[in-house]
């Protein structure tokens, strides 16, 4: 799941529209995430909000499910919601590896790896989430047994509570490169010199 719901209000333009390698960070991390799904069969959901329609055209021609949050505004949590109701329409699998649009630097490898390191396990963890930069969160897998305590989550609060609350059972995959996540005008400057 793709969280690209937000207004980018730091960097005053829409984040998924900062180009990163020819393409902007909205289709790179859709396509990132297509390739590192576990299989075919796995949806691939991408959570819109602000901006939704200017941006449903990165999208073109991917085999990804559109959700658009209509509360973007009140918060992350909403995006974590709506991305979470469109999992369990489609089938409701095992788990949910959530990821954004605006670290683009995580690679499908990356993604592939935190699959095997919970398919590895048994019983499988509660989460598989990144360690980079002195703390742990996305890229984060979240088991369907949290999936009910995500969803209880609300305003901008994100993952990272849930993942502090389940630490000592959390599987972390190091990754550093993590860090580097889109906000303000100088990451975006720093994203696009990779053209």
């Amino acid at each position: 799941m793709v969280l690209a719901a937000g207004g980018s209000a730091r960097l005053g333009k829409p984040k998924q529209l900062v180009l990163y390698r020819g393409r902007s960070l909205l289709r790179h991390a859709a396509e990132v995430a297509l390739a590192g799904r576990a299989a075919a069969t796995c949806p691939v959901i991408v959570v819109l909000g602000a901006d939704a329609e200017r941006l449903r055209p990165e999208l073109a021609g991917l085999d990804v499910r559109v959700v658009v949050n209509d509360r973007w505004e009140e918060g992350l949590s909403t995006s974590v919601r709506a991305g979470l109701d469109a999992l369990v329409s489609a089938g409701a699998p095992a788990a949910a590896l959530f990821t954004t649009c605006d670290q683009p630097l995580v690679t499908a490898h990356l993604l592939c790896g935190m699959v095997a390191a919970y398919e590895a396990s048994r019983p499988p963890p509660p989460i598989v989430a990144c360690a980079y930069a002195g703390t742990v969160g996305v890229p984060a897998l979240f088991d369907r047994s949290l999936w009910g305590e995500l969803g209880g989550l609300r305003g901008d609060a994100g993952a990272r509570g849930v993942i502090e609350r389940h630490l000592a059972e959390t599987v972390r995959v190091p990754f550093p490169d993590a860090a580097l996540d889109v906000d303000g005008a100088g990451d975006a400057r720093r994203v696009e010199a990779e053209e």
